[in-house]
């Protein structure tokens, strides 16, 4: 999985577009629609920060439920891709930014999403906006993401970060994890090619 390849990333972007949303920014709209409801409803939209949208199926998924979406991503064709599929409705409430990982500060807001994005990122890369994401959100805002663990294939390639389970545990020290899965299989990339994928897949509220 190239991380510096605009065509493969355009190629992916096709393939996974009508794709639905992930299991853990399903369950993060879950987690705060309950917590909304408790309270009589939110007052205004929740607002989240799409890190590495791609095509953008958990933005689509957020805008849907009715929140406001600033949806980022490296590659210009991912915001084109993303706005293309969500439409005229959607897109009143959707911001795109092309903006690098490496050195992106999302602002305040609600919910950091990131699914298999962050991995790609070098270690003081990674390290450094897994800091500014914690930062940016209030205590009772979430963090939902997935990750390579360190037996994925990708853990030998230069440029990735992939960790230990018991390491990103360590790093939610301030958050109370609301959803943890992990699980490892041979399967293959969205593109067909052949991997053995071991994923963490969190969600995780901010107390303190």
């Amino acid at each position: 999985m190239p991380t510096e390849d605009t065509e493969y990333w355009s190629r992916y972007y096709e393939v996974t577009v009508e794709r639905p949303a992930w299991e853990t920014v399903r369950k993060a709209i879950e987690l705060f629609a309950a917590e909304d409801a408790r309270a009589g409803g939110s007052r205004s939209p929740r607002f989240a920060v799409d890190l590495g949208c791609g095509a953008g199926r958990d933005s689509r998924e957020l805008l849907r439920a009715g929140w406001r979406v600033l949806a980022v991503d490296r590659e210009q064709v991912a915001a084109e891709t993303l706005r293309r599929a969500a439409g005229a409705e959607l897109n009143a409430r959707l911001t795109t930014q092309v903006e690098d990982l490496a050195t992106y500060g999302p602002p305040d807001c609600d919910l950091v999403n990131a699914s298999l994005c962050l991995p790609f990122l070098a270690p003081q890369a990674f390290e450094g906006i897994w800091s500014r994401i914690v930062a940016a959100l209030p205590i009772g805002g979430r963090f939902s993401a997935m990750l390579f663990g360190d037996h994925d294939d990708s853990a030998t390639e230069d440029g990735m970060t992939c960790l230990a389970p018991a390491r990103v545990r360590a790093m939610l020290a301030g958050f109370d994890i609301e959803h943890w899965i992990e699980k490892e299989e041979d399967t293959k990339t969205a593109l067909g090619e052949p991997h053995h994928f071991h994923l963490i897949e969190f969600v995780a509220r901010k107390v303190r």
